[in-house]
């Protein structure tokens, strides 16, 4: 039993490792009750994601009403590759040409959140790096040998990355990433280019469960309804048993 023990436990920080790419994973500041945020990044998502990646389990009139979103912003601002509301979020972009131009088909986006976490996006969308070896001249901390391109590259700049002497436990010394270092900057300030980073994930979060907004909502009512039940059930309680105590 203890030998199924600790191979359930080896296992699961191996797939924990897998999943973080052997980086250590980034925080999010997750608030979806933040409606400026999520606004900021569906616009982000609009403008850089939506061209290569779908997120066809999301209609746009439901993102507006969620998010308090007119109609007349959302057709002039965040809706490009169709002119009805009501329609999902897919693209013209094929999974034939997708794979012709990137190596693998883009994926669907919309419960990314929910199967690679907040911070792995986080810390995916920060770790881009240059590498001349790859098609588009960039890799990834948290996603080696990463097909995509850094599209939001004039925001953060370009990185380059530190190495350091690893040993391996085999005894072999290999030469791993240290640390990113900025060669040349963007128009945001680093800590400009997190906030922005932390606005595309915060959508990202509620794309992959939208229901999260009106769940929290109906929650809070539940809670204070079971609490004034309780109040009452409580000297009900009393009541009937006045005579016993």
């Amino acid at each position: 039993m203890t030998r199924v023990y600790l191979t359930l436990v080896w296992l699961l920080a191996c797939t924990a490792a897998w999943a973080a790419g052997e980086v250590e994973l980034m925080h999010a500041d997750i608030n979806l009750s933040d409606k400026t945020s999520l606004q900021r990044g569906a616009r982000i998502f609009m403008n850089y994601c939506l061209t290569c990646h779908s997120a066809q389990y999301m209609r746009y009139n439901r993102m507006a009403e969620d998010l308090d979103i007119t109609e007349e912003v959302l057709k002039s601002n965040l809706m490009f590759a169709t002119d009805k509301p009501g329609d999902t979020m897919t693209i013209s972009l094929t999974p034939e040409d997708g794979e012709k131009y990137f190596g693998v088909t883009p994926p669907d986006l919309s419960v990314t959140a929910r199967v690679r976490g907040a911070d792995w996006l986080v810390t995916y969308f920060m770790t881009f790096y240059r590498d001349e070896n790859r098609p588009w001249g960039v890799n990834n901390m948290a996603f080696k040998d990463v097909a995509m391109p850094h599209v939001l590259w004039e925001y953060q700049g370009w990185q380059r990355p530190v190495y350091k002497e690893v040993k391996e436990p085999g005894g072999e010394t290999v030469m791993k990433i240290d640390h990113l270092e900025q060669v040349k900057p963007g128009i945001l300030s680093p800590e400009e280019y997190q906030l922005m980073v932390n606005d595309l994930v915060n959508f990202l979060v509620y794309l992959g469960e939208p229901i999260q907004l009106k769940r929290f909502k109906i929650g809070s009512w539940v809670i204070i309804y079971l609490v004034i039940l309780l109040f009452i059930l409580y000297h009900l309680k009393k009541e009937y048993w006045r005579d016993i105590h």
